[in-house]
């Protein structure tokens, strides 16, 4: 019987071995972070409950640390594993949008700003500066908390723009209810933020409102 367990423990480690990690289930790609269960569950039964309680792959790599410190069956160490597994795609991806042009490859955009954003419980406004060749110079997070008129400030936008002589942006920002619609207070900081830049030649390409597994281009929507 132990010899059984132990068996089914490892196999996900060989399984890749011999089929490589595409093969995998969730589960079992999960197993292989965590290493090791917790008490009352070995490991593949953590991997699954884990997986069902945050709905997801998606919802359990981008929860805050702080918050799968304190989820059962994790701690410190476990938790540190998947927070560093998600900060590595961060810096995939982010490496792979930096290289690419923006306008060319949107999706790795989006999938860029879904990773920076996702799991935050308030609202920030991010800029994405670009150079001439609308390549990424930097995603520079500028404000914090109820995004309105009084707390989005158009002069620090344009002081960082044209402290990384960016050539045009794309205004970004989250709703942590989950629904990207704009609102009436989104359309009115973008045309705000839109005219201070115009007056020293720097272009919004567009203001992107990340939701819960979605993300909303303003400028589709003929808003910017």
């Amino acid at each position: 019987m132990r010899a059984q367990r132990r068996s089914n423990t490892l196999l996900p480690r060989e399984k890749m071995l011999s089929m490589g990690p595409s093969a995998l289930t969730e589960p079992e790609l999960l197993a292989l972070l965590l290493r090791t269960g917790c008490q009352g569950m070995n490991v593949m039964e953590l991997a699954s409950h884990l997986l069902e309680q945050f709905d997801g792959l998606e919802k359990l790599l981008t929860t805050q640390h702080q918050h799968l410190m304190s989820v059962k069956g994790l701690g410190p160490a476990k938790a540190t594993q998947l927070s560093a597994t998600l900060e590595l795609c961060r810096r995939v991806l982010r490496e792979k949008v930096a290289k690419s042009d923006i306008i060319t490859s949107p999706e790795s955009t989006r999938e860029y700003l879904q990773l920076h954003f996702q799991g935050l419980q308030r609202e920030q406004f991010a800029c994405l500066f670009l150079d001439t060749r609308h390549r990424v110079i930097a995603l520079e997070t500028l404000f914090q908390g109820t995004l309105n008129a009084a707390t989005v400030h158009p002069r620090e936008v344009v002081k960082q723009a044209l402290a990384l002589n960016a050539a045009s942006l794309i205004l970004c920002h989250n709703h942590p209810s989950g629904d990207p619609e704009p609102s009436q207070a989104d359309i009115r900081i973008t045309r705000k933020l839109k005219d201070a830049l115009e007056l020293v030649d720097i272009q919004v390409l567009d203001h992107m409102i990340v939701g819960q597994g979605e993300i909303l281009s303003m400028a589709e929507r003929g808003l910017v």
